[in-house]
């Protein structure tokens, strides 16, 4: 009878997390401001020449970080554009842009965190935020 219970309990939670009855909280918080703050000024030194102070980017050369599947994607590809620069003509949501981004590797792992969080949350996005830590992985598997 006891297994019975445990099962069917087991089975109610399984089924509450799949409708959603639970949020998910790792995802619906919001970034902490502090490191949008610190992002906006990582950003203003380093991206804004070529993304420009809106995020628009530069037509066929710099791409725009407006609500495009780079920046609102996996972060593990964003964090890999920034450490390991860019020097390949790619294509975002239809549009090719050819510049070269240089590798920013020299930004620590909290710089680069908060400058992600910062456009992840900026120019009418909405996203999670990057972690040092999720940086300190992809710059490790770099390593390798």
């Amino acid at each position: 009878m006891m297994k019975f219970i445990l099962i069917t309990l087991f089975s109610l939670v399984v089924y509450a997390v799949i409708a959603g009855f639970f949020p998910d909280t790792h995802t619906s918080q919001p970034p902490p401001s502090a490191s949008i703050a610190r992002g906006k000024k990582v950003y203003e030194t380093y991206c804004l020449a070529c993304h420009q102070a809106d995020g628009t980017g530069v037509t066929r050369l710099n791409p725009p970080l407006v609500k495009t599947s780079y920046v609102l994607g996996d972060k593990k590809v964003l964090i890999g554009i920034v450490l390991n620069g860019l020097d390949e003509a790619i294509e975002i949501d239809g549009d090719t842009y050819s510049n070269v981004m240089a590798s920013h590797d020299f930004l620590k792992d909290q710089e680069i965190a908060d400058v992600l969080t910062y456009v992840r949350n900026s120019f009418g996005n909405k996203a999670s935020a990057v972690t040092p830590e999720e940086v300190a992985k992809i710059r490790a598997a770099n390593k390798k």
